[in-house]
């Protein structure tokens, strides 16, 4: 295997199917799959795929990008964004590196910045999207209290 190949598993991906739409934010210590529509914002420490039938309008920063859909905002990268052919892409690029296939479609700006300046630009970001004080406490409270669905609770022997 190549030092640049990149490797993951596959259970630590999370994906927005295609045919769902979601709006909102986005936090994440691992990659991201859009296959379908997404309006908000993502903060990621690994890698976002925007899929073919994706259409994604969003404040995207992670660690790397590889767009086959449509997407439009602004995109902060640690590493490379992979415009793929045939796939459209409108905003405003910060980036480490670029790479923009034949047959795709790129309007916007580009900024190629050190990782100094995305390492800056990621601390800002996540502490503006962080979890409000007590919020996850209150999440796993309720969870506690609320029933799981009687095809998910445990038969008794």
């Amino acid at each position: 295997m190549s030092k640049n190949e990149y490797v993951t598993n596959v259970n630590l991906v999370s994906r927005i199917s295609e045919g769902t739409i979601v709006r909102g934010e986005i936090i994440s210590s691992n990659d991201l799959r859009i296959d379908g529509k997404f309006e908000g914002s993502i903060c990621s420490e690994g890698k976002v795929v925007i899929g073919e039938s994706a259409e994604v309008n969003a404040d995207i920063t992670c660690v790397n990008v590889d767009v086959w859909g449509k997407a439009k905002g602004c995109f902060t990268v640690k590493d490379i964004l992979s415009i793929k052919g045939g796939c459209s892409v409108d905003g405003d690029l910060k980036v480490r590196r670029l790479a923009i296939e034949l047959d795709s479609s790129f309007n916007g700006t580009c900024k190629m910045i050190t990782e100094q300046e995305y390492d800056a630009a990621y601390t800002a970001k996540s502490k503006k999207m962080q979890v409000p004080a007590g919020a996850a406490g209150a999440i796993g409270a309720a969870e506690k209290q609320s029933p799981a669905p009687a095809a998910a609770q445990p038969k008794e022997k």
